[in-house]
């Protein structure tokens, strides 16, 4: 139980730091950061798709596919968001 609690403890204060990261970033930055955040949702998407298909239990392995199904929407909106705003920069 004091596993989960520190645990839980972490994941909440990682929450709160990664929210006044990001609403504390200037719109001219944002498109830099997607590209980086994009790479390290691929990683993501690499440890999901392993933890998917190691099928330890049938709660890894559901778990594990969740999790590629959501990085896999990450890394695609991320990389649509970075191209919609890449055109706005392109002369017309």
């Amino acid at each position: 139980m004091e596993l989960f609690v520190t645990t839980l403890t972490i994941f909440v204060l990682a929450i709160f730091v990664g929210f006044e990261v990001i609403t504390k970033v200037p719109p001219s930055l944002h498109t830099p950061l997607m590209s980086g955040s994009n790479a390290i949702s691929g990683i993501t998407l690499v440890g999901a798709v392993l933890s998917a298909g190691a099928q330890h239990t049938a709660l890894t392995t559901a778990l594990g596919f969740f999790a590629v199904v959501f990085a896999t929407i990450n890394v695609v909106g991320g990389f649509l968001v970075t191209h919609r705003m890449l055109e706005m920069f392109k002369r017309k």
